[in-house]
């Protein structure tokens, strides 16, 4: 469909863009556990199928140049920010070629060519990385933001008031962005958080918030289109809370127990690229070219894995690489 907008006034061809990359994103989620299964990965795998809407919605609004940084439950944010696939899927089984040679994996991938400067396995550590990343854009006087995404669970550790009030009180180029899946590992976060949440806690800071449906990627394109917006104007960090929920365990090794089938099977039916697929069906798009994008990221990412499986290993010379800006640890302490 070559027409931009409809009777609702939906950018059609955008939202097709928006359903291609949800589904290279839980393609690349589905390959990733497939490599755990067939013990290609050491350490965990922390899926992020069922959020891909946020990951497309926040970063379909950042420039290349734009810094993000991410949790964990990092590849679809990765992805999103437009890192290659393959060097990521390599990253993961620890090969050459990886993002930083396969020495940082899963929960610390990063892509600094696309402004990604890394997932962090430590809860709401992005958070403070972020607030220091958009000093330095400030202080440089650069038209940059930095984005941070992550989850409900964070708000509850120090880095959380400690980020965003540096952001505050200094005006910073901040984005925050509030993955509400609504667990904490494997904890309830409403039974172990006080208050009304985490948009309460960012306005008593002074940082206007929005609270969206993080299921729907039309909802969260919006929210953080504005947001972006009144960044780039000077208006000092936002934050917002997009509401969604993981549809598999926490990791790729969590048979998720602690939560009812009926929970998950109703989640499934929120499930964001079905939400985005009704929404341009409704439009008008063909089912067809629907299902084309489906079959292209499967496709893709196929074959993304089985070229990670053959290729060769990082040498062992590659070991005392990228440590520290000194240099090489043997050769200098610090």
């Amino acid at each position: 469909m070559s027409a931009s907008k409809t009777a609702r006034n939906l950018d059609v061809d955008r939202l097709l863009g928006h359903h291609r990359l949800m589904w290279r994103i839980r393609a690349f989620e589905e390959a990733a556990l497939q490599a755990n299964t067939e013990k290609l990965v050491l350490g965990a795998i922390h899926p992020s199928i069922g959020q891909e809407g946020i990951a497309v919605g926040v970063c379909s609004n950042l420039r290349r140049d734009d810094i993000l940084t991410s949790t964990h439950r990092g590849h679809g944010h990765t992805l999103a920010k437009g890192a290659d696939a393959g060097a990521m899927m390599r990253e993961l089984l620890g090969r050459e070629g990886g993002n930083s040679h396969g020495k940082g994996g899963s929960m610390h991938i990063a892509d600094f060519k696309v402004g990604m400067l890394g997932a962090n396995g430590v809860v709401a550590a992005n958070i403070h990385i972020t607030a220091g990343a958009a000093h330095a854009i400030k202080l440089r006087g650069e038209d940059r933001i930095a984005c941070s995404i992550f989850g409900d669970g964070a708000i509850n550790r120090g880095p959380f008031l400690e980020g965003l009030n540096w952001a505050k009180v200094f005006v910073l180029p901040a984005l925050y962005v509030c993955e509400d899946n609504g667990y904490a590992s494997t904890t309830r976060t409403a039974a172990m958080t006080a208050g009304p949440g985490a948009a309460a806690r960012a306005e008593a800071l002074g940082i206007p918030s929005v609270e969206v449906d993080g299921n729907d990627v039309l909802a969260v394109d919006e929210a953080v289109a504005d947001a972006v917006s009144a960044i780039r104007g000077g208006g000092g960090p936002r934050f917002i809370v997009a509401e969604t929920y993981r549809l598999t365990g926490h990791t790729a090794a969590d048979p998720a127990t602690y939560r009812a089938p009926d929970e998950v099977e109703a989640a499934w039916r929120r499930d964001p690229i079905a939400k985005l697929a009704q929404m341009l069906a409704d439009a008008g798009v063909r089912g067809a070219d629907l299902a084309e994008n489906e079959r292209a990221a499967k496709q893709e990412m196929d074959a993304v894995y089985t070229e990670a499986k053959a290729a060769p290993w990082p040498p062992l010379s590659r070991g005392y690489e990228d440590v520290q800006d000194a240099g090489d640890p043997r050769v200098e302490a610090f």
